[in-house]
């Protein structure tokens, strides 16, 4: 996944349906949701996925109201139109991103 600003994300959300992983790093939950959202990119490789190091884009949190960490925000037509907490497991995440994303 690439490693997105905030500005690359609103620009990123405009143009098509994209999904933002946001974590931190030393969060361990974060880190076992990295590892599912690193396989749901390969099953997805046509969706723009990205993700964000929430130390350094503080104001995303308060502008989408993130409530914890891990969170995977889903986007359409330029919109968050869905915030995830609970990464239950790959086949969850990746019916849940097929759906939103295609939608």
């Amino acid at each position: 996944m690439e490693q997105w600003t905030k500005q690359q994300f609103e620009k990123n959300m405009t143009t098509d349906n994209v999904a933002l992983y946001v974590y931190t790093p030393m969060c361990g939950t974060c880190q076992v949701a990295s590892k599912m959202m690193n396989v749901i990119e390969q099953l997805l490789p046509q969706h723009a996925i990205g993700k964000m190091d929430l130390n350094y884009e503080e104001q995303v949190a308060r502008d989408y109201e993130i409530e914890s960490v891990p969170c995977l925000l889903l986007t359409n037509s330029g919109k968050v139109t869905k915030k995830v907490y609970a990464f239950q497991s790959v086949p969850y995440l990746y019916e849940l991103m097929k759906n939103e994303l295609t939608g």
